[in-house]
Order: C-alpha cells, then sequence, then structure tokens
C-alpha cells in the first residue's frame, strides 16, 4: 500500500484539501511534511501520538518528517476545542519543555536515519525576529477578519460571552499560517498534518503559501481519537496519561491500553501501532471469538509500551501486572515491585514491629486496612483468604518477621482475590 491508502485502511484519513492532487504528487515522489505540536508541559501524552505516529508512517515510506515545537505558537495559545484561554508560558518554560520533549520525539521518529532523517524544529527561530508592524504588513494582510471569525475555534469562543476570546488566541492562526510559508519557503514542505481540530489552522497556512509564493500545498487531518463510551481518550481518574514514566509510571501506561474496551481495540491497534495489516485481521479474528481472552488488548500495550518505554521496561511492567493478579513473585526485581508500590494503598510501619514474636498476620492485616478488626483477620485467615506475597496464609496464629520482607523492607498482603495492601517497614529518618 501507498501511504493514503495505508492510512485510509487504518482510519486516520479525516479530511484533505485536494486528495487527487495530493495523490498524484505523492506517487512522484517523496515528499516533505510537517505537524506542529505546542509544548505547553515537559511531557507528551497519549493525546499526542497519532499525528506524530503518522510522521514515522510518512518517515517509513520515505518521506521527510519535520516536527515543529511551538516555541512562538506555544506562547500564545491555540484556541482550538477550548472554552477558555490557556495559562501563558514564560520563554524559559518553554525551552525546558522542548528539552524535555526532544527525547520524547526519538522513540517515535527517526532522526538518525540516513536518506530521510527527522527534523525537530522550534517556530520560535523564525517567527520570534519578525517585528509586529512587519508581521501585521506581511502576514495579517493577507486575511480578512471576516474569514478569521468564520473559524469553528474562534467563533465558538466569541458566542461565549463570559469568556470571549482575547485578540491574543485570536491570532494564533496566523502564527501558524506562518510556519507553513516559512517551511514551505525554506524546505519545500508540501504537507502539513494535524488533528481535525487543525483543520482552519491548516487551510491559513495553505492560503498564506498560495497568496506569497502561488506555490500550492496541501493538508491533510486524522481523527481525534474518542472512545466508545463517551469518555476522553488519554484520560483517567488520575489524569492524563503522559510518555514520560516520572509523570506516568510505565505500568501504569502498559495498563491504559490493557485495560482498552473491547470495542476499541481493533481501531487502537490500526491507529497506533506499526503492527501489519495480515497480524491485526488476526487478532481482530481472535478477538471475535474470544474477546474474553484480551489478547488484542495484551497486543496493543505490548506494542505502545515497547515502542515508548522499550522491550525491557515492557517485560517489568507485565511481570507487575503478573503480581497484582496472584503471579509467583520468585525472581521479581525490586524496581517492579517499585511499579506496584504505586498502585495499592502502602502503610509504614515501624521495623521495630517485626522484633522478637514478630508482627501477628491478624494484626498486618488491620494496619493495612485490609480487615476491620483482630477478629474479623483471624475468621478472613482460616477462611483461606489471606495471602503474603501472593502466598496463602491459613494459619490464624502466623507471625511475620524480617526474613519475610520483600527486598528487606515491603510486605504484600492480600485479602481475597483483588484486595491488594502493602505494608512498608522503613526506620524514622
Amino acid at each position: 500500500m501507498d501511504i493514503l491508502e495505508e492510512l485510509r485502511w487504518r482510519g486516520l484519513m479525516a479530511d484533505c484539501t485536494d486528495k487527487e492532487s495530493l495523490a498524484e504528487r505523492l506517487s512522484r515522489g517523496p515528499i516533505t511534511l510537517y505537524c506542529g505540536f505546542d509544548p505547553t508541559a515537559d511531557s507528551l501524552h497519549v493525546g499526542h501520538l497519532v499525528p506524530l505516529i503518522a510522521l514515522r508512517r510518512f518517515q517509513d515510506m520515505g518521506h521527510h518528517p519535520i516536527a515543529v515545537a511551538g516555541g512562538a505558537t506555544g506562547s500564545i495559545g491555540d484556541p482550538s476545542g477550548k472554552s477558555a484561554e490557556r495559562q501563558l508560558l514564560s520563554r524559559e518554560q518553554l525551552n525546558h519543555n522542548i528539552e524535555q520533549v526532544k527525547q520524547q520525539l526519538a522513540c517515535l521518529l527517526d532522526f538518525q536515519a540516513s536518506t530521510n532523517p527527522a527534523r525537530l524544529v522550534d517556530n520560535a527561530s523564525w517567527a520570534g525576529s519578525i517585528s509586529f508592524l512587519d508581521f501585521l504588513r506581511d502576514i495579517g494582510k493577507h486575511f480578512t477578519v471576516n474569514v478569521m471569525v468564520a473559524k469553528e475555534s474562534v467563533r465558538a469562543r466569541m458566542e461565549d460571552r463570559e469568556v470571549g476570546i482575547s485578540y491574543t488566541e485570536f491570532s494564533y492562526m496566523l502564527l501558524q499560517a506562518l510556519d507553513f510559508y516559512h517551511l514551505n519557503k525554506e524546505t519545500d514542505c508540501e504537507l502539513q498534518i494535524g488533528g481535525t481540530d487543525q483543520w482552519g489552522n491548516i487551510t491559513m497556512g495553505i492560503e498564506l503559501t498560495r497568496k506569497k509564493s502561488g506555490r500550492q500545498a496541501f493538508g491533510l487531518t486524522l481523527p481525534l481519537i474518542t472512545k466508545s463510551d463517551g469518555t476522553k481518550f488519554g484520560k483517567t481518574e488520575s489524569g492524563a496519561i503522559w510518555l514520560d514514566p516520572a509523570r506516568t509510571s510505565v505500568y501504569r501506561f502498559y495498563q491504559f491500553w490493557i485495560r482498552t474496551d473491547d470495542r476499541d481495540v481493533i481501531a487502537y491497534l490500526k491507529f497506533f501501532t506499526f503492527l501489519s495489516q495480515e497480524v491485526i485481521n488476526q487478532l481482530e479474528k481472535q478477538h471475535l471469538q474470544a474477546p474474553e481472552r484480551r489478547e488484542a488488548q495484551q497486543a496493543l500495550a505490548v506494542a505502545m509500551t515497547d515502542l515508548i518505554h522499550g522491550a525491557e521496561a515492557t517485560r517489568e511492567a507485565q511481570r507487575a501486572s503478573e503480581i497484582l493478579f496472584g503471579g509467583d513473585m520468585q525472581g521479581i526485581t525490586e524496581q517492579t515491585f517499585a511499579e506496584v508500590l504505586g498502585e495499592v494503598p502502602t502503610s509504614h510501619l515501624s521495623p521495630s514491629c517485626l522484633q522478637g514474636d514478630g508482627l501477628p498476620l491478624a494484626d498486618a492485616l488491620v494496619e493495612a486496612g485490609l480487615s476491620p478488626s483482630r477478629g474479623q483477620a483471624r475468621k478472613d485467615i482460616q477462611g483461606g483468604g489471606a495471602n503474603v506475597n501472593n502466598q496463602r496464609e491459613p494459619d490464624p496464629k502466623r507471625s511475620l518477621g524480617p526474613e519475610d520482607l520483600l527486598f528487606g523492607k515491603h510486605l504484600l498482603l492480600r485479602k481475597g482475590k483483588k484486595n491488594y495492601a502493602v505494608l512498608s517497614f522503613t526506620a524514622a529518618d
């Protein structure tokens, strides 16, 4: 398949400014294209993935991708899809965010390719040197306010009398139009891709390029990902799913994909992974035959965690998942167990509790919040519902000592099948 056929099969083509002309242009050879992102945080999140992975799909088929960091546009804020003004970031914050995101982009794009390496550029490098008067004369004069207020992102905000839209964010589309014109002039970039919420901004850039240079340029939008249950993709009860493991642990990242709804999983395999059509079709058959085995979700979680964090981190996340499903603790590393600590309630006790006759298991269950009283804890133990480090403990007289600790400081307790807690024994500072 060529790149457009690939995108269509994966459900990744939402709209295109001139499909026939773009197809004809692509048939003549590689094209330079770009996708922009505003560095509003020091990490990308899963909501950024579709367009950036699409850049890689183009790159893998021989095209020349450019990732544009919005050092200029990010200092203003894109009103698209926003019901209120963004908080303005300082130049120092934006520079820091761009530096952090560079490392994550290396997982998604090949900056070392011999024939078509990806490029990362900051639009502040060209927009920052333009004076306000020059910007109005050279860029602003090419657009009417009538056209600008007709854009959905602007109109929606203007209709909200309480919030409205500042002149700053109203000007955002002109800055993004400048990006496309500049890249077309300096790098022969002919195509911009982005989410459907970027359609208005993309077409402004195409129009500016046509008016100032007389050259044809193209725009292609990708669907904004939604979930079948109506909730926003990439959001959980604890917040956004970030690519930085310091913000979202590898285990939690892996679990985000594992928990994909049965109705969404095949679409997500197409949207996000580089698995072939044959592999995805086979996974779809298996999923339809036995959805309870969750083979498609496992393939999705492995592919995405491998892509962002690497195969070794994926294995650690899988082991951590096994632990929370009663898996064998033999050979577990402290790094893997650290992932578990972030997912279950943890209580801290003094190591002195384990001295002498040790800590009665019944007391441990109460301290961990798994049983409401010692009497109930003993009943839970006698009923076979208590586990220490994923080993069933049926003796209500069992006491725990230093020899029971994982890595010399932790006890993993479980009551029943799903109620986990950790007791950590650390000396006071």
